[in-house]
């Protein structure tokens, strides 16, 4: 399977979220069930049949992160300089709005917009790798095509 990048904050915060479903959430979701199992009657208990939902869930959020740091390619963005790798945080300028914004480029399971982390497939990622400062990208989005120069790279 192929291997997915993320920096060494993304691996630990998926290292965290899973220990704390494993030893947090999951007891508290069992001790649930087992308390909805003693009011009686299962099929019209909506605390058994909630927590049984949120149960599923954890689950499922378990083995999708685990499945995730057992393909992880842990990546050190310090060692690099240059032109715009994975990792490299980004400050850019809207060419029509003049509007400026910071974004690192990091793997897909850590991007979270509203925190500047930005996807490494998106587009406006994928057409900012191998730019220099002083460049100029241009990314087709949803809202048509913008341009965005490259104020300032830095890898830390």
């Amino acid at each position: 399977m192929e291997k997915i990048p993320m920096t060494r904050a993304g691996y630990i915060a998926l290292d965290e979220e899973l220990k704390q479903l494993k030893s947090v959430e999951r007891p508290a979701v069992i001790r649930a069930i087992a308390d909805a199992r003693e009011h009686g009657d299962l099929s019209e208990n909506a605390e058994y049949h909630a927590a049984r939902e949120k149960q599923s869930f954890i689950e499922g959020r378990v083995k999708e992160i685990a499945a995730i740091l057992s393909l992880a390619d842990v990546i050190d963005p310090t060692k690099f300089s240059g032109t715009i790798k994975f990792g490299a945080t980004v400050t850019l300028v809207d060419e029509d709005t003049d509007e400026e914004r910071t974004y690192q480029i990091v793997g897909e399971p850590e991007a979270d917009l509203e925190k500047g982390l930005l996807n490494i497939r998106s587009p406006l990622a994928r057409a900012l790798i191998g730019k220099d400062e002083g460049d100029t990208a241009e990314v087709k989005t949803p809202g048509g095509q913008r341009s965005y120069e490259v104020l300032a790279i830095k890898y830390i």
